[in-house]
């Protein structure tokens, strides 16, 4: 059901960069009702004059997904201008990129606290009015990553592996309410998280340089530059499927972006466990110590 207006209402974490900022332009121009949550007030300020000068019905609010509080401000504010939720895209996220056994414990909680509890803080706000008016949609930004882990992506992987089983989870649970739960899977796409998680292992770099897993990093981040030069798709063409899987009125339950998601996802169904780890080390140039 729209608002008053007769337009959708949609609301979206991370909305201030990458994938975030450009779903949020591209369902604005489509007429929905947006409103863009981030922690960077400069950043926000950034989308909302763009908004502006394309006249554009897309606002945006201060959110922190980590805080309970902040959480409870932002959906309510959007309750108060607009009404109702329709369409909850949870795409607040960021990368570490360091091997498991350098990687502190506090910076493992750092990845799930956002990428995972931010999730479910922000989505436990937003169902109960979705169950109650028996209609909704939400909309995860999960990963490659969320069914492939490849070297020092162990956090990360896990923090979205979480995001794929809750989102299960919730497809099953609200059926019997009208809500539908899409999962968005992309793969390596170049926007603001590659910057964010090298400006992150700026703290590991005596490991980075001179640690047991040296070699491995030096491998990894070589073969992701390398993909990075050669990735053709942009967060636009990943804004078409999140608007894809917003109106569609039968979604997927998961929508692969990238050729290198789908190639990962057909090549998890053919290959057995060895042969893919071949592949992987391979890819990575990973081998062992004589």
């Amino acid at each position: 059901m729209a608002n008053a207006t007769g337009q959708k209402t949609v609301l979206l974490t991370g909305a201030s960069d990458g994938l975030g900022k450009a779903a949020a332009i591209l369902l604005a121009e489509r007429g929905y009702r947006v409103f863009g949550t981030g922690r960077s007030a400069e950043k926000l300020a950034q989308v909302e004059k763009l908004a502006r000068q394309r006249n554009l019905r897309l606002e945006t609010l201060e959110m922190d997904v980590c805080d309970d509080d902040s959480v409870r401000r932002g959906v309510e504010a959007v309750r108060s201008r607009a009404g109702d939720i329709d369409v909850l895209i949870n795409n607040a996220g960021f990368a570490f990129s360091i091997a498991f056994e350098d990687l502190r414990l506090e910076d493992w909680r750092k990845q799930f606290e956002t990428n995972v509890f931010g999730l479910i803080r922000v989505t436990q706000a937003v169902v109960p009015r979705m169950r109650e008016r028996r209609q909704g949609r939400l909309i995860m930004i999960s990963s490659v990553a969320g069914f492939l882990t490849v070297p020092l992506q162990g956090a990360y992987s896990a923090s979205k592996h979480a995001v794929e089983a809750i989102s299960n989870a919730l497809r099953h649970e609200l059926y019997p309410f009208g809500v539908q739960t899409v999962l968005i899977e992309p793969g390596y796409i170049v926007s603001g998280i590659q910057q964010v998680g090298a400006s992150l292992a700026e703290r590991y770099t005596d490991k980075v340089q001179r640690g047991p897993y040296a070699k491995l990093y030096a491998s990894t981040w070589e073969s992701a530059n390398r993909t990075r030069a050669q990735s053709k798709t942009t967060p636009e063409d990943c804004a078409r499927v999140i608007l894809e899987a917003v109106e569609s009125p039968q979604p997927k339950a998961r929508y692969p972006v990238t050729s290198l998601a789908k190639f990962a996802k057909w090549g998890k169904r053919i290959l057995s466990d060895r042969a893919a780890d071949r592949w992987i080390r391979r890819r990575y140039g990973i081998t062992r110590d004589s």
